[in-house]
């Protein structure tokens, strides 16, 4: 199965919950009014696209209609998908220029980053690139163990210390270690944690010095993991990094397993931050680069 088929299959939920319901609001549509635009904006809320894109969307089509004189069901509903289009736009691809280039992966316990990890280096490999992966979450139990049964079983390097260990100094041999070893790319595991604040600036400040002094021109990523499942908390927590770390890319990860694919949607319009992985299942190769219209034509057809 094609990675599109899997995208159309992992989508299936909010294209039922989200897509299902428009079409369906559309195809029942009597007549282009303020009542049919009202049930549009509480289908778009509750499948967590969010108040503030809503009203952005809501607003941009109702100026559609009155524009283009719009009457007819299906002009609307064409109006409507060329709008979230246009919101949502391509993932810009990876900055991997460098020889080694260098991505840093932060985002909170649970969302799913060491899979994605593994996911995007066993992508990257599939794609000529020899990867290094840093076990540089040395603070979670068992975070290096789970990165090196992947490393393993997708064939990539990974460097580790033991737990508890500085997570800067992993981070160093990791640099030394792609050089040695002639690496396209070094991905950096770091350690998901939120609540404090100024540890998580300290350690990424410490991690950052490190990549500069070591690697001072190599083009870099910072990718923020964020679970599609949460829905809008998702746009929260990216709000939360956003302020810690200057983020370059988002990784959705479990859109297979909710009806809240729309995030896609608020967490681009509301961030500006491109989508640049999403993840639609647990197989390696379940993860691949962001495709806007990819993703339009899974929700709408």
């Amino acid at each position: 199965m094609g990675f599109f088929e899997k995208l159309k299959q992992g989508l299936s939920k909010t294209k039922n919950a989200l897509f299902g319901r428009i079409r369906n609001l559309f195809i029942s549509m009597r007549k282009v009014d303020e009542d049919m635009l009202d049930e549009l904006e509480e289908i778009l809320i509750t499948a967590d696209v969010g108040v503030e894109t809503t009203e952005k969307i809501i607003d941009s089509l109702r100026f559609k209609i009155k524009e283009n004189r719009l009457t007819e069901s299906e002009d609307v509903y064409n109006a409507l998908k060329e709008i979230i289009a246009s919101m949502i736009d391509d993932g810009e691809p990876l900055d991997l220029s460098t020889k080694p280039s260098v991505i840093l992966v932060i985002g909170v316990n649970g969302v799913g980053k060491t899979t994605s990890i593994a996911k995007i280096a066993s992508y990257l490999k599939g794609e000529g690139k020899k990867v290094v992966l840093a076990a540089a979450d040395t603070f979670r139990a068992a975070a290096a163990d789970q990165l090196g049964i992947w490393a393993e079983r997708i064939g990539v390097d990974m460097i580790r210390h033991d737990e508890g260990s500085d997570p800067a100094s992993v981070v160093f041999d990791a640099i030394a270690a792609s050089k040695a070893r002639g690496a396209d790319v070094l991905i950096i595991d770091t350690a998901g944690r939120l609540h404090n604040k100024k540890n998580l600036m300290d350690e990424l400040s410490k991690i950052d010095r490190v990549i500069s002094r070591e690697l001072p021109s190599a083009a870099r990523e910072t990718l923020l993991v964020l679970d599609a499942t949460t829905g809008q908390n998702a746009v929260i927590q990216a709000k939360e990094f956003s302020n810690t770390a200057k983020i370059t890319g988002l990784v959705l990860t479990k859109l297979d397993g909710t009806a809240k694919g729309g995030i896609v949607i608020s967490v681009k319009d509301e961030l500006g931050i491109p989508v640049k992985f999403i993840g639609v299942g647990e197989k390696k190769d379940d993860m691949q680069p962001f495709v806007a219209a990819d993703f339009i034509e899974a929700l709408f057809e």
